[in-house]
This record gives structure tokens, C-alpha cells and sequence, in this order.
């Protein structure tokens, strides 16, 4: 058989992987997409923005095709199917057969007739592309506007902040989000918006975009208003892409849309439609998990038509459920079954607090048994159970109320709950991949014990991963009904997980590794388990790494202070408190550079790295950075980087505060503190959010009435937007509060754990975190600011003290019998080369080798020769005797 797909977004690739589950070697499939890349996940599209790049988004491996046998071929839009013939021609006039054919073109933005829509700088929100050109057009732009208040348009609006806009939404209907929220839902969302710098326009006919004075475009409204504006983006909704079926006379629906049947056959039974492009029932299904249905169905009736052998069942596609949890900019947003209550007869219970922006509303049945919808705004800590309760039909308490109501909550019978084990098997907790909890449990019960082995048999949490935590708890649950102990050991020398040691060292005073390996532990220790003692004691008691009862335990980098490259040169990054420096530290740290020819770049954290010191060379360095007025930045260590600052009041004309100052304090304050992974921190002078402070793992925003703190954020390969832990505080409760949320984190946080992955894996959430941090839940506050408060009396520049004591600087010597002047070099091979006009060193890899045996250095070493292994045994040898 002959199968080709047009199209390959995230519905068309769904579809190959199912029927690539069964597939048999007479199965010909040929892929004709219109985009130049292979698909990618459209859901976390706006990531695009924050650091993914379109490698990060993809949902195969390139390569994906030629493993599979499939005749892939990309930027080829198809533009002719013939039935009789059963071909289909691209617009490169290439012909190809088929069998069967499957239509997966999605869906277009739909743009509103609006004179001047085609204007330069106007924009539609769908694929890389776009975002490639709205990412280009912002680099001149100052404001930006998205047309289109849903879903995809709150997201086209967090895209528009990051690229740091002004930015604006404008909706026609009198509400954000209208289809899936109610009136007062809508409200608080858009307060909530507005809350972090976006200006929302509702209720607003856009008539004309024409030609401004002082920006690109003027948006002319109804209401004889106007706005100005240098970017649109229209995200006003979608429409099927059906022009293929309308051309090849397949039956379409009035309003657009391929009609289907249960099996997702189109009016030719030879073609299939799925996704968005597919009208079932009167009804186009605009998210990925009904799409992700309707491709399941497709290949399964597909197959079943081609290898009758087979055994798949009777799937049908019989609609969806279109609940939906989202966090749009930050904001909790979720609506479930009829969240406007159509039902007749429906009952609403509603609660909103205003001074939290929280809003939650449940419907049920006349008699009030069965819970019909819901609408959560501002927090949806509910939206699991609720939706169970929803699917499953479950009868109500007395009080339904209750489920919403937090002075009731508490009320209600612990049987009334409805917990992960009192969750039925047949639960659909996996929308997106349709996943029950049967299927979870016979995954865990065949070994997938770790949440990643869970994803990666069951596919559950792959897709938009809203189900995570859920999937999380059945994962927990399932091994304690199973009795199965989840060793969460450091290693093989301690019985205690990090938050463990952490509390023998901090209770029993430990103040050295033997001390506590002798009393809790068993053998010599090993590389994972020293430095994470040594960053431990650190913590705690903030004695100098370097000293020797704790040198042997560090790193590579916290043992030569200063950062271990490529070519085995160390960099070197003296702090700049707040990114905030003088002339002459400029020239200081620019003659430096020169005298010891060190390649220099400025960070993302705005310091300065200068590349290239040799280990001789790192004390003579430091020397002329200290006398300068410098310090160690800590760049090597597990602890604060920066505190990125923008220039704040002092000098914006949109700055409310000083932020440059405040960064400063922070900096100043936290600088040298060891945590269980590095922290980054910022203060933005405004809501612009110059200085990226919610991409952070400590965010400070000023407002007009104190700072906004935002928490556990971080950029990297998983990017996580930073959460609003408390707003409008002033200076000394700011830092009361950042006191013990990092000493919190360094108390509970696993080995090498960000404080992202941290916030993710706390039960309860950020509510948990808030009751801790500002309500002293656990009663621990005093107790983490006296802790936080120790460690930052016993600060000390380890610069200086490795320069001051003669024993630790010998340490930084090549060779023990002979004395290198500065710009001596230690090997004569080392060869220099240009960087983009700056001497760059290349030394010998093998001069200085990392001290810790990481996976990548012992790969290195297996594909080495055999006599660089022998060298590097003996260097390593040597090295052993020295120390």
C-alpha cells in the first residue's frame, strides 16, 4: 500500500508514530510538508522566544525519515490532488501515487478584513518562521500589538514581552479568553495581565491600521480612539486549511472544514482528514489532544484496512474533551466541561478573591450531583480533581461548594477527597497521548519506576505537560502500593539522600567530611558524594574551600578558583556587583587582559570573562584585580553568579526604582553563598523587565508601590518562567523574604538540583512555598534568616585568601622545581591564534586535567590512545603526590 500524508505538523506526526507501531514492510509512506523543518511542538511555540531553539521544539530526530524507511520531503506544499487518478502534485510539479491519503494541513491564522492588514510589520502567529520574522521586525520596534484575545493570543503577548515591547492586547469580544472563561473570570485575567505590563484593550473594534507619525503603524477603533504601534501580530483565531479538498470536490462543511466520519474517512473513503483541518460533527477540535484522537483512529483503521491480520480493536473517534489547563504569562488559567453553564438547569457556585486575583467557579446539575464545569483563574490547584470528577460522573457532597471554597476544604470528609488512589483505572489522566491510570500502573508494575522511564514507555507528559505533577503522584503512589523502596541514597557511601546530610551536618555541627563519613557513612567517599559535602559545608558554615581539611573534597573549578575550559586554560571573572563599574575598573580589568594576553568576552550576567590564564598565571591575575578593587565573582562554584540589573530610575525615564542599587545590595549581600546548584538573580527598574528578572531564579520588579518577587525561574535547556510569590513589598521585607526562600532551597534541594526543577517537585506548589516563605507556615522564618545571616557574616574574597596563605598558592604552580615568570608559558607548544582580533591561547588539553572523573572526561579517555593514557595516568599520579 501506498500511503502519503500532506502535511507534518504535531497531529501528522502523531499519525506516522501510530502507524508505525504496526506497520508492516509493505507499507510505502511518503511525507509532503510545506515547512522547511520536520514537525515541532507547536504548544510551547512561544519558547521559541525564551531560548529553544527549533532543534529544541522538534519532535523527532532529523533523521527520523531515513530510520524509518519514509520518503520525507520538506518546503513541498502540495497543490493538486487528483482522485481519479489517486495522485497528488507539488508545487515543484513532482507527481506521486497513492492508496490511501491523509490530510493533516492544520489550520492558517485568520486575519481580519481590516483596511491596512497587510501592512509591513503585520504578522500571523503559527510557525518558526513567523516567530523568525516577528523576532527580526522587534529589533527596530518599541510597542507591540496582538489582535486576538484567546488563547493563542495571550501567548503571541508573552512572546512580545520577551522581545522586550511595549506591548498590547486588543479584543473584540468584552472579555479575554471569551470562549473558555466567563465574565468575571475574564476580568480578573485581564488585571492579572495587566499586573505584568501588558495593556489590555477588550471590547475594542480595530477599523483601519494606517501609516504614524512617531511609529509604523496607528490602529484607528471604533470609539474614535487610536493607538500606536511599530509591530501586529493577528492571532484573532483559525481557519481550516481545506482549499485541497474544496478543489478536489470532497465534502466540506458551510463554515470550512474536510467532513469526516468516526473512522476520520472523509467523503472519499481513501482520504483521511485529522487535526485541524477536519470538521467532525459540525465541530473543528483547535487543540492537540483531539487531534492526537483522531490520528490514533486514522492509522488504527488505516492498518487494519492493509494487514487484516491485525488486532487493534474498534477505535472511533467520538469528539473530545476540551477542558483546558494553561499558564498563560505566568497566570494560572483553567476551564473544564461547560464552563458557562448551557446546561439546562445548571447551578453555579462561584468564589473570587480580589486582593489575591483568584476566581473559581464550579457547575453542576439541577440537583446538584453531578459537577458539569468549571473555570479556575489565578490558581488551579483543583483542575485534576475537578476534571476527574467532571469525566467520571461522580456524585457530589452535600456542600459541592466545598470544592472551591477554602474556608470548606477543610470540612470536607477525607473520603470525599478524590486523590490519586481513589482515581478509577479507566482515568484519562494523559489527554494529549490518551493515557489512563491503568496504563501508568501496568507501566511502573514492568519497571518504569522514574518519571522519565514513565514518559518514555507511556508517552503521558510529552506533549502540552499539564499532566506532570498528576503523573508525578500516580508514579509516587504506585510504588508505595507496590512496596517498592525508591532509593534516593547520595551514593554508595552514604545512606542519606543531600537533604539528609544536610541536616546531620547542620544538627550535629559537622564540620569536616571525615567527621561525618566516620560517623554516618562507610569507605573514603567518592566524587559525587565530596563535593556535594563540600558544598554542603559550605552552606552551612562558609569556611574557605580551599583549606585543608575541604580542599580534597572541590572540584575541578572550586578547587583552582577559577573555571576549567576546553583547552585546559581557566577563565577568570572578578565580580561586578549589579553589572555597575568604574572607568578605571574598566581600564584595570582591560590591562590585565593585555599583560597576560586573555581573550575577553561580556556575559549575559554583565560581567566580564577574561579566557586563557594558565594555572601559574592565576595568582599574578588575581593579584592585580584585587589591588585594583576587585574580588572573586564565583563564577566556578555552585553559588550566586550576578544579580543582573537594568539602570533603573537613576537614569530610564521609565524607571520606578533604583534598581541598579538594589541589584548591588543583593549581590553584596549573597555573594560566596553555596547552594545545591547556581543561582542567578535580577531587578528590573519597571515592568519593561529589562533586566529579564522572571527568567530568573530570584526576580525583583520595582512598582509604583515596592518590588514584585518572582522565584525559581531559570533559562538553559528548560527554560521556566519565574512565579509571583509576593508583590508591593518594601526593601527589608524583600530580603527577609529572599533569605529564606535561598536558605529553604538549600535545605530541601536535591544534588545539582535548580531551583525550577526544586519549585516543581514541591507538593502544594507555589500556595506551599508562600505559606512557608511569607506565612512562616513551619515556623522555621527566624531560624533560615539567623542561618542566612551567619553566612553572610563569614563572607571572604577566596582570591584573597589563596594569594595571602603560601601553602594554598603552591597549589597553583606547574612545575615545583622552577619558577615561571608572567608571561612565561608552561608548555612550548602552546600555540596562539586570533579570535575575531583577540589573541586566544590553545594550549595542550592534557596540561591541566579536570580532578573530577565526570562521564565526559572517562568517554575522552576511552577513545584517547593508549599512550596518552599512559601520559595521563602518570600526570595523574604526579598530581596525587603533589596534593
Amino acid at each position: 500500500m501506498k500511503l502519503v500524508m500532506i502535511g507534518h505538523g504535531m497531529v501528522g506526526h502523531k499519525f506516522i508514530e501510530s502507524v508505525m507501531e504496526h506497520a508492516d514492510d509493505e507499507l510505502e509512506i511518503t511525507i509532503l510538508a510545506e515547512e522547511s523543518t520536520i514537525a515541532y511542538d507547536r504548544v510551547h511555540l512561544t519558547e521559541y522566544f525564551s531560548g529553544k531553539s527549533a532543534k529544541d521544539l522538534s519532535l523527532a530526530r532529523a533523521d527520523f525519515a531515513d530510520a524509518y524507511g519514509i520518503d520525507l520531503h520538506l518546503s513541498s506544499p502540495v497543490v493538486e490532488i487528483d482522485r481519479v487518478q489517486k495522485t497528488v502534485t507539488t508545487v515543484h510539479g513532482t507527481v506521486f501515487g497513492y492508496d490511501r491519503l491523509v490530510l493533516a494541513t492544520g489550520s492558517s491564522a485568520f486575519v481580519p478584513p481590516i483596511q491596512g492588514h497587510d501592512r509591513e510589520n503585520c504578522f500571523v502567529y503559527r510557525t518558526l518562521d513567523d516567530l523568525d520574522a516577528i523576532k527580526a521586525a522587534s529589533r527596530n520596534a518599541k510597542t507591540g500589538v496582538v489582535i486576538g484575545g484567546g488563547l493563542l493570543g495571550l501567548e503571541a503577548a508573552k512572546a512580545l514581552c520577551d522581545l522586550q515591547l511595549n506591548t498590547h492586547v486588543v479584543e473584540f469580544a468584552p472579555r479575554l479568553m471569551a470562549v473558555q472563561i466567563d465574565e468575571i473570570g475574564g476580568k480578573l485575567l485581564a488585571r492579572q495581565i495587566e499586573k505584568l505590563g501588558v495593556t489590555v484593550h477588550t471590547d475594542t473594534s480595530t477599523l483601519a491600521i494606517e501609516a504614524g507619525t512617531d511609529s509604523i503603524h496607528r490602529m484607528r477603533f471604533a470609539d474614535g480612539s487610536s493607538l500606536a504601534t511599530d509591530l501586529i501580530v493577528f492571532s484573532a483565531g483559525i481557519r481550516p486549511r481545506d482549499q485541497l479538498a474544496v478543489q478536489s470536490g470532497l465534502a466540506v462543511g458551510a463554515r470550512g472544514g474536510i467532513v469526516i466520519n468516526d473512522h476520520c474517512q472523509s467523503s472519499d473513503p481513501d482520504i483521511y482528514a485529522i487535526g485541524e483541518c477536519a470538521l467532525w460533527n459540525n465541530t473543528i477540535f483547535g487543540l492537540v489532544a483531539p487531534g492526537y484522537d483522531m490520528a490514533r483512529v486514522a492509522a488504527q483503521h488505516l492498518l487494519q484496512l492493509s494487514q487484516p491480520q491485525l488486532q487493534l480493536g474498534q477505535l472511533r473517534f467520538a469528539g473530545a474533551d476540551m477542558s483546558t489547563k494553561l499558564k498563560l504569562m505566568g497566570v494560572d488559567v483553567a476551564s473544564i466541561g461547560d464552563a458557562h453553564a448551557r446546561t439546562p438547569g445548571a447551578l453555579c457556585y462561584c468564589y473570587a478573591d480580589e486582593a489575591a486575583m483568584i476566581y473559581k467557579k464550579i457547575v453542576v446539575n439541577a440537583d446538584r450531583s453531578r459537577l458539569l464545569g468549571a473555570v479556575l483563574v489565578g490558581c488551579a490547584k483543583e483542575y485534576h480533581h475537578l476534571l476527574q470528577l467532571s469525566l467520571d460522573g461522580s456524585g457530589l457532597s452535600a456542600q459541592p461548594e466545598a470544592l472551591i471554597m477554602p474556608s470548606l476544604q477543610d470540612q470536607v470528609p477525607q473520603s470525599a477527597g478524590r486523590g490519586v488512589d481513589l482515581l478509577p483505572d479507566t482515568a484519562l489522566l494523559c489527554s494529549c497521548n490518551h493515557v489512563s491510570k491503568a496504563d501508568l500502573c501496568q507501566a511502573i508494575s514492568a519497571g518504569s519506576t522514574s518519571l522519565g522511564a514513565l514518559k518514555k514507555s507511556t508517552k503521558a507528559a510529552t506533549a502540552c505537560g499539564g499532566c506532570t505533577a498528576l503523573v508525578s503522584q500516580v508514579l509516587k503512589a504506585e510504588l508505595q502500593r507496590q512496596r517498592v523502596t525508591v532509593n534516593n541514597h547520595l551514593c554508595e557511601h552514604f545512606g542519606y539522600s543531600r537533604q539528609g546530610l544536610y541536616h546531620l551536618v547542620r544538627v550535629n555541627q559537622i564540620k569536616s567530611f571525615d567527621e561525618l563519613i566516620s560517623q554516618y557513612g562507610q569507605g573514603l567517599g567518592c566524587d559525587i558524594c565530596k563535593p556535594t559535602v563540600a558544598n554542603i559545608l559550605a552552606s552551612c558554615w562558609n569556611d574557605f574551600v580551599l583549606q585543608p581539611s575541604h580542599a580534597g573534597l572541590q572540584d575541578s573549578n572550586d578547587y583552582y578558583l577559577g573555571n576549567i575550559q576546553k583547552d585546559g586554560s581557566y577563565s577568570v571573572v572578578p565580580r561586578i556587583a549589579g553589572g555597575e563599574i568604574s572607568p578605571e575598573g574598566l581600564i584595570a580589568i582591560g590591562q590585565v587582559a593585555q599583560k597576560y594576553q586573555l581573550y575577553s568576552k561580556i556575559t549575559g550576567g554583565q560581567r566580564i570573562d577574561l579566557f586563557g590564564a594558565q594555572l601559574h598565571q592565576l595568582p599574578l591575575i588575581w593579584e592585580e584585580l584585587i589591588q585594583a578593587g576587585f574580588e572573586s565573582g564565583h563564577a566556578y562554584g555552585k553559588s550566586l553568579r550576578t544579580v543582573k540589573s537594568c539602570v533603573g530610575s537613576n537614569w530610564c525615564r521609565y524607571g520606578v526604582d533604583d534598581a541598579v542599587g538594589l541589584a548591588i545590595r543583593l549581590e553584596n549581600r549573597y555573594k560566596g553563598l553555596r547552594s545545591p546548584h547556581k543561582v542567578k538573580m535580577a531587578v528590573s527598574g519597571c515592568t519593561r523587565e529589562c533586566a529579564e528578572a522572571q527568567s530568573k531564579d530570584v526576580g525583583v520588579i520595582a512598582t509604583e508601590k515596592g518590588w514584585n518577587l518572582y522565584v525559581c525561574g531559570n533559562g538553559g535547556m528548560k527554560p521556566r518562567h519565574a512565579e509571583l510569590l509576593a508583590t508591593d513589598l518594601d526593601t527589608a521585607t524583600l530580603i527577609r523574604y529572599i533569605d529564606r526562600l535561598l536558605m529553604f532551597y538549600i535545605e530541601t534541594a536535591d544534588r545539582l538540583q535548580r531551583t525550577s526543577v526544586w519549585r516543581d517537585n514541591l507538593e502544594g506548589g507555589l500556595a506551599y512555598l508562600q505559606a512557608v516563605i511569607i506565612d512562616d507556615s513551619l515556623g522555621l522564618a527566624a531560624e533560615l534568616e539567623a542561618r542566612m545571616a551567619v553566612v553572610v557574616g563569614r563572607y571572604q574574597d577566596e582570591w584573597r585568601t589563596a594569594i595571602e596563605d603560601p601553602e594554598i598558592r603552591k597549589r597553583f604552580k606547574t612545575f615545583i622545581n622552577r619558577e615561571l615568570q608572567p608571561d612565561q608559558q608552561a608548555d612550548p607548544q602552546i600555540q596562539f591564534s586570533s579570535e575575531r582580533g583577540q589573541i586566544r591561547p590553545r594550549s595542550n588539553p592534557l596540561l591541566h586535567r579536570s580532578r573530577s572523573q565526570d562521564v565526559s572526561n572517562t568517554a575522552q579517555e576511552a577513545q584517547s590512545k593508549p599512550q596518552d593514557r599512559r601520559i595521563q595516568m602518570i600526570e595523574q599520579q604526579i598530581e596525587q603526590v603533589l596534593l
